[in-house]
């Protein structure tokens, strides 16, 4: 028994499945993504997944963001309250919306609902021999399943943001006007000061990334599953937390680059 090789061997047989994981979703990435650019395009396919992801998510992504104003709004004003900094309500609530808040909290909600299904449906058309299917007809799975995905994650995404920011800093206009006291034109006046356009610009951004990483995990996950309906849950679950996980890295990646001095 060698115990150094075995303790080696025992780190580097994960590290090396990272790595080869990791290379195959990079190159799946760029096989999606280079379909976009070369026809046949399936407006069709595109129109389904972006109403799917985007429309149908709307529900929960409002009702998260409105809500999460509101305890924003609440919370923001006990802290300050400490340093007699009420006034700074109206900014903290407005930046944290379109800065980070909006774009995560829509990314983690779409994750969740959209992911885990675009993951079980691909999923199930692998192991039912459906994807084969499309190639023996002269269909590219990839161009026909994955790329209309990807670019209605990068659409759908910042559009549900907007309507989030805006929900968001609705919620916590009507708490601190209905129960914290706040006058509406001084709050109106101060979120419309404190905010710059970069500040909607990033949250947007980083949506469209969010969006094109919901849609990747998903039908990575659905597309590479094994194993009848097993492989299946298995890929569902793990669409839903590679995405959700990506999103918070690729969150502190995106604000560091916008906003680190």
């Amino acid at each position: 028994m060698n115990l150094p090789a075995d303790v080696f061997a025992g780190i580097g047989r994960p590290v090396l499945g990272v790595c080869f994981t990791a290379g195959r979703l990079a190159l799946f990435a760029l096989d999606g993504l280079s379909h976009l650019l070369r026809p046949p395009f399936h407006f069709r396919r595109f129109g389904a997944a972006l109403v799917e992801m985007a429309y149908f998510s709307l529900p929960v992504v409002a009702l998260t963001a409105i809500f999460t104003g509101m305890v924003l709004a609440l919370q923001s004003y006990t802290g300050f309250a400490r340093f007699s900094a009420q006034g700074a309500v109206a900014s903290v609530v407005v930046l944290s919306m379109t800065r980070e808040l909006g774009p995560v909290l829509a990314g983690l909600m779409v994750a969740g609902r959209v992911g885990a299904a675009t993951a079980a449906e691909i999923g199930t058309m692998r192991v039912t021999d459906q994807i084969d299917a499309l190639s023996t007809l002269s269909t590219d799975p990839m161009k026909y399943l994955v790329a209309p995905r990807l670019l209605a994650g990068i659409v759908a995404l910042p559009m549900l943001v907007v309507v989030a920011d805006i929900l968001g800093v609705f919620g916590g206009f009507i708490v601190s006007t209905a129960s914290l006291g706040f006058n509406p034109t001084i709050y109106l006046h101060s979120t419309f000061t404190y905010l710059e356009t970069m500040d909607v610009a990033s949250g947007l951004i980083k949506a469209a990334v969010f969006g094109f990483l919901i849609a990747l995990m998903g039908c990575y996950n659905g597309y590479t599953s094994r194993g009848g309906a097993q492989g299946v849950g298995h890929a569902a679950t793990a669409a839903v937390v590679s995405a959700s996980i990506l999103i918070l890295a690729f969150d502190y990646v995106l604000t560091q680059l916008f906003f680190a001095r």
